[in-house]
């Protein structure tokens, strides 16, 4: 089996001041057949390359949006991504076929816990709830939505060792979705990728 190619949208208007984000990307900026492509880095005047970027898309087998979760939702660099690249005849519509049979992997990072996500914690929905605008745009465009990858309460890991864990788990995962490790059916039983991580003994269950 050919390995997947990987396209990592990453989107974070201040990388030199994220910690968490910063390592995960460190922990699979090596792996072969992964690109990153920091889109912050590339159009600070959010004026994007349309035609470029339908490119990479296309050139690319699985599709990640890599993003701190702010205010329900991503960055506005990546809403106006979305915006402009996914377009009518070439994402979704009448001959928009471009992406279909692509999987699309959501990885978010945020400082809310696990409990705040939840219908009786403070922000009264769950995390996949929240990200159904992103489902649904997989969905449209013919690709397949996987369990998103969430790290919880990012801003109260001051332990080094945690989000290392965290970082080598994304790590994982990327490689097991690059080399089709992960069947169908154990990422259709799951809500996150962080409970696939977890059944295979590859996150520690204290790391939440």
């Amino acid at each position: 089996m050919e390995p997947k190619r990987t396209l990592i949208l990453f989107v974070h208007p201040a990388y030199e001041k994220s910690r968490a984000n910063r390592l995960l990307l460190q922990a699979v900026h090596d792996l072969e057949h992964v690109t990153i492509h920091d889109l912050y880095e590339e159009y600070p005047d959010f004026n994007i390359d349309i035609e470029r970027e339908k490119a990479l898309l296309v050139e690319h087998d699985l599709i990640v949006l890599q993003h701190p979760f702010y205010w329900y939702s991503s960055p506005a660099l990546l809403k106006e991504w979305l915006d402009l690249v996914l377009e009518y005849g070439f994402a979704y519509g009448t001959g928009g076929t471009a992406l279909q049979g692509k999987q699309l992997l959501t990885t978010i990072t945020t400082g809310g816990s696990p409990d705040a996500y939840r219908p009786e914690g403070i922000n009264r929905f769950t995390m996949r709830q929240f990200l159904i605008p992103f489902e649904q745009t997989a969905v449209l465009c013919g690709m397949r939505y996987l369990p998103p990858f969430v790290a919880h309460s990012m801003h109260l890991r001051p332990q080094a060792e945690v989000l290392d864990e965290y970082a080598q788990g994304y790590r994982r995962v990327l490689t097991a979705l690059r080399d089709g490790e992960l069947d169908d059916g154990l990422l259709e039983q799951q809500e996150y990728m962080t409970e696939i991580l977890r059944s295979k003994g590859w996150l520690p269950e204290e790391v939440y």
